[in-house]
């Protein structure tokens, strides 16, 4: 499993480029003391066809961050062309192609209380070069998972929808159990028993050729990976449910995958021992897995419009 990246050189922070070592925060910000900031992740990829780059749905990606930063009350200062032309030049500064594209929008230091209504927001914008999340075997032969004792928490506790990193505190809990009982990840349920999602990935079960996930409930993050994969799936002629999914799909599904920004379209070769289908990547996912990589590397048409291009002319570079 990749743990490791390399840092960048430069960090986009309101509104200037600033050294990878410099992109700091006090101690005492609000975001460091209450968890009180969202994020996006997004990923940018080589272009097959051009030495430029291509974002994936970097537009909704932004789109989202103003949502969660709303739900938060969060009110920033930068519109989306503004962030958009901030992504483009890191990636041109940073000469990173394969990418990894964090946007962050936090509260920092200047009000002790929990509120921060007083400390003021920043927004800031790295990225990094980084490889498969799982490990590039995995896209190929599957992970091993097992069902967390960590539940979703419930609608109306958190904003479900709201990218908030104060939520990923039960990712971690979810996550680093997975690891230390030996698998590579872990399913979550919600309070009433069913499945929601992974520790940062929605997931799709494959039971007689049907694509099969649940709906966004609350409990689950609406993710743009798995919003592609219903789209593709839908055009490639397989019937989609989005519905109530029971604990038990788990182990009897036919094919089962995570899908995310950061996961990708990953297979699951087993749930708490019990092996999915054949133990391999089935053909669903095989097929969803292949239509999502052409398409986001450039190596397939993108009749969606999601793949915003970054253009990489020498010219540009010092922008």
């Amino acid at each position: 499993m990749s743990t490791s990246f390399d840092p960048s050189t430069w960090v986009w922070r309101d509104g200037q480029l600033i050294p990878w070592a410099d992109a700091t925060v006090h101690v005492l910000s609000t975001a460091v003391q209450f968890g009180s900031s969202v994020f996006e992740g997004m990923r940018s990829y080589a272009d097959a066809g051009s030495d430029g780059a291509r974002i994936f749905r970097l537009q909704d990606h932004l789109k989202r961050l103003k949502h969660s930063a709303s739900i938060y009350r969060m009110d920033y200062a930068y519109d989306m062309s503004t962030l958009t032309d901030a992504c483009e030049l890191l990636l041109r500064r940073n000469n990173l192609r394969d990418a990894y594209i964090r946007p962050m929008v936090l509260r920092g230091y200047g009000d002790m209380a929990m509120h921060g209504d007083t400390s003021p927001i920043e927004v800031i914008i790295a990225c990094w070069k980084w490889g498969a999340y799982l490990g590039e075997e995995a896209l190929q032969k599957g992970i091993d998972v097992c069902v967390s004792t960590w539940n979703r928490p419930a609608p109306n506790t958190f904003p479900g929808m709201a990218k908030g990193a104060g939520h990923y505190n039960n990712a971690q809990l979810i996550k680093m159990e997975s690891i230390r009982r030996g698998y590579a990840e872990a399913v979550a349920l919600k309070p009433d028993g069913t499945i929601s999602e992974g520790s940062g990935q929605n997931l799709f079960a494959v039971i007689d050729g049907v694509l099969i996930t649940n709906p966004i409930d609350g409990t689950n993050l609406r993710g743009l990976t798995r919003d592609s994969v219903i789209q593709l799936a839908r055009q490639s002629g397989i019937e989609v449910r989005e519905q109530v999914m029971p604990r038990e799909y788990l182990y009897v599904a036919d094919e089962l995958f995570f899908t995310g920004t950061a996961s990708e379209v990953t297979p699951i070769r087993s749930v708490d021992d019990i092996v999915v289908g054949e133990g391999t990547r089935g053909p669903v996912t095989g097929l969803l897995q292949q239509r999502f990589l052409d398409l986001v590397k450039g190596h397939s048409e993108d009749p969606f419009g999601w793949c915003h291009m970054v253009n990489f002319d020498t010219g540009k570079l010092d922008e």
